[in-house]
């Protein structure tokens, strides 16, 4: 183990924008809060980990992976903390500000994208984009070009205990009991998994599974079809820039939650990595609970992401570790299974850290399994 120096600093640049949708701050200015884990041991080769709404800069994997001699940035998004108005597109050209830093200023000749969790398929987008840009407007028909925004390509790719992406993760998670967005409290009981009314129960039949998935993406694309004609009516009125804001409720409801059978791992039952599911689909920390019209287009609809995660795997062309938790409490097996059949065109590695959390809370040796596996990969690949 290494000690390492934690350096703070910031990456700032401009922006030509219609609207402010960050708070505070200087209008034209995006100002990206960074931490760089620097161990003893020179290197030119860094991580780079960011995740949409940031908040990991003190996780244990990042500053585990310092401790085994790799240098880490982690970089923090212009929406740290908050997401109810994140635009993936603006994500994007964030990593891409913070990778040409580290290689301009910093130094470092070789990235890594580093993808936990949220982060793995940010990384995957980034990355496809970086590639062969595609992007010249957001989902909801805001112009922001990619093409043109010069992003570095990274030269592989880790994604650690990664979920598939914002848009599908969600639509997995939320709860097709609710039918009518205006009335999110009456609720369908043959949907309802938290009803006991509900004569469904664990472990769940395959018919079941499938007519509560197809449920779920109907009520995600419900909602988008809402969201889609409230931005159209706007604009026919002239009022190109305004925005609402709305309530999302009812999005933890994964029977893989409840139902060990289903995609059986060692996670905990009647858990996930923000609690008692029950409660958190309707506590104020759930996905998607409250939004704006643009950002449920860029991160939450399920057909329109730029950032769905199995579409840029496919695009992806580089070297990609995948390092995956036996008992996550977010991800499920299928997420890292699914994401690798997607990436046909990447070299791939594969990992599973028996026993580990999705967080590593609590398990400092299993933390040091992933660096050691991440540290030895990178290596291998990219020889420091």
């Amino acid at each position: 183990m290494q000690k390492y120096e934690r350096i703070p600093y910031l990456v700032i640049f401009d922006e030509r924008s219609s609207f402010k949708d960050t708070y505070s701050g200087q209008v034209g200015k995006v100002v990206l809060e960074a931490h760089l884990l620097k161990p003893a041991t020179p290197s030119d080769t860094v991580v780079i980990m960011m995740h949409p709404i940031g908040g990991g800069a003190w996780l244990p994997l990042p500053s585990t992976l310092a401790k085994f001699g790799q240098h880490v940035i982690y970089c923090n998004s212009r929406y740290r903390g908050i997401d109810n108005a994140l635009i993936m597109e603006k994500v994007a050209l964030d990593l891409g500000a913070c990778i040409r830093d580290a290689k301009e200023r910093l130094g470092y000749r070789k990235v890594i994208l580093g993808g936990w969790s949220g982060g793995g398929a940010l990384s995957l987008f980034y990355q496809a984009e970086a590639q062969q840009p595609t992007v010249r407007a957001t989902p909801a028909g805001d112009p922001i070009d990619l093409a043109a925004a010069g992003l570095i390509p990274a030269d592989g790719v880790m994604l650690l205990a990664a979920h598939l992406s914002r848009n599908l993760t969600l639509t997995e998670w939320i709860d097709p009991s609710i039918t009518d967005e205006a009335k999110p409290f009456d609720r369908d009981p043959q949907w309802n998994i938290y009803d006991p009314a509900n004569p469904a129960r664990p472990p769940y039949d395959a018919a079941y599974i499938a007519a509560y998935r197809a449920a779920q993406i109907a009520r995600n694309r419900r909602i988008t079809a809402w969201v889609k004609e409230t931005l159209a009516d706007l604009r026919r009125q002239g009022r190109d820039n305004e925005e609402r804001g709305f309530v999302v409720q009812g999005t933890m409801a994964d029977p893989r939650f409840l139902d060990a059978t289903l995609e059986p791992s060692d996670r905990p039952d009647n858990w996930c990595f923000l609690g008692d599911p029950r409660i958190v689909n309707d506590g104020p920390v759930g996905l998607a609970r409250f939004s704006t019209l643009r950002s449920w287009m860029s991160q939450w609809a399920y057909d329109e992401s730029n950032a769905d995660g199995l579409r840029c795997a496919a695009r992806l062309a580089v070297p990609l570790l995948v390092i995956e938790n036996s008992a996550d409490d977010a991800c499920t097996p299928s997420h890292a299974a699914r994401l690798m059949a997607a990436a046909v065109n990447a070299p791939q590695t594969h990992h599973v850290i028996k026993g580990a959390n999705h967080y590593y809370f609590g398990q400092p040796e299993l933390a040091g399994q992933a660096a050691e596996i991440a540290k030895d990969w990178i290596g291998s690949h990219f020889g420091s």
